[in-house]
């Protein structure tokens, strides 16, 4: 077995022996897509679960936006111009509502679940 497939392999059995729930994250957590257009994301609603990462793309042609979490602390992302992205991890159980923080008519949720 050459160096590499060493390494490999000593990586995945790494992953297998540890508790660490980074370590179950890494493997299993997923990335859900959220656009925003028209003046709303798309979905405005997602199901997601613990560890999973949500990424929201301006798919505006001339409008920036933010993503501004309303629970506390409250949590804003930077502006996103046109094509602009960004991505926030969920850790912990629980509904987050949110909306953009110029355009305050545009809400969305992200519910977490085990």
């Amino acid at each position: 077995m050459n160096s590499a497939r060493r390494l490999i392999a000593g990586v995945f059995c790494l992953l297998a022996l540890t508790t660490e729930p980074a370590a179950v994250f890494a493997i299993a957590a997923e990335t859900h897509e959220v656009s925003i257009q028209d003046y709303r994301f798309q979905p405005s609603s997602l199901r997601i679960k613990v560890g999973d990462t949500v990424r929201w793309t301006n798919r505006e042609k001339r409008t920036s936006h933010s993503i501004l979490f309303l629970g506390s602390p409250m949590l804003e992302s930077e502006r996103m111009f046109p094509e602009d992205s960004w991505s926030r991890q969920f850790v912990a159980v629980g509904s987050y509502p949110y909306r953009c923080g110029p355009h305050p008519e545009m809400e969305g949720k992200i519910d977490v679940v085990d």
